[in-house]
């Protein structure tokens, strides 16, 4: 099916094609919940078997976190234990003590790796999952994250997704996508996104040039298992610092 078609489809079947962003959260200092709500027609369209006697539970999952200059941000996805509900991208401009969502969650998608090239222009990787990754997209800003806009990578269906990225200025960048087989492609950009090129097919994962690998080295987020929660860390010296946590049980579809 094209990809509009099926992207039709979907927001026919959920009644919206995204729903709006979640309201502000509070840090207390204690792990923050997530506002989440079970929407039916997710339940209906991904086949999903919940009920009052057994609840499918739902849940966080954080992929990376980047700062632009004051404003921070961690991206991932909700999801239960087999199938992704949605996007999740979490902004905060105070230094962590109020959380937003400056993004509606994208229906069965998920965001991965962030990257600004100064602090007005950065991008996020993300791809629809539905049992294999297709139809890789970026979320792009131009405006330090206060607002972010979606662009898909191609105009039909596409397996695959987005290993890494790199962009040295706002205009160009490169991609390295995974596609059938194993194999990777890399294409590159010379005009912001607009048009990508193919550059090289390559049977085993390698670098992007000039790439800067592990992300911001200044964050990372780190699982804590006896709290059952993600923790935002930032360095201090030698010293890792707890800014936020978000715990990764959220509720359940019944």
């Amino acid at each position: 099916m094209p990809r509009l078609a099926w992207l039709l489809a979907a927001a026919l079947a959920t009644g919206h094609a995204q729903p709006p962003p979640a309201r502000t959260v509070e840090n207390t200092g204690k792990p923050m919940l997530v506002p989440f709500t079970c929407d039916e027609n997710d339940v209906q369209t991904l086949g999903l078997v919940c009920s009052e006697e057994d609840p499918c539970p739902v849940y966080v999952e954080l992929n990376a976190v980047e700062s632009a200059g004051a404003h921070l941000f961690v991206t991932g996805d909700i999801h239960t234990p087999t199938a992704t509900l949605g996007s999740l991208l979490l902004a905060s401009s105070d230094g962590a003590k109020t959380w937003t969502e400056p993004h509606p969650r994208i229906h069965y998608s998920s965001l991965d790796q962030i990257e600004f090239v100064d602090f007005a222009n950065g991008w996020i990787s993300g791809a629809l999952i539905q049992t294999l990754p297709r139809d890789p997209f970026f979320l792009e800003t131009s405006d330090g994250g206060k607002t972010w806009h979606q662009r898909e990578l191609f105009e039909d269906t596409h397996p695959g997704s987005i290993d890494s990225f790199w962009f040295e200025t706002p205009k160009t960048g490169t991609i390295l996508l995974t596609v059938d087989g194993g194999k990777l492609a890399m294409y590159r950009t010379i005009d912001g996104g607009d048009n990508w090129e193919l550059s090289q097919v390559l049977s085993t994962a390698a670098p992007i040039p000039h790439a800067r690998v592990g992300g911001d080295p200044a964050w990372r987020l780190r699982t804590n298992s006896k709290a059952h929660s993600y923790e935002v860390e930032t360095r201090e010296g030698n010293e890792w610092k707890r800014v936020a946590s978000f715990l990764v049980e959220i509720g359940t579809c019944k």
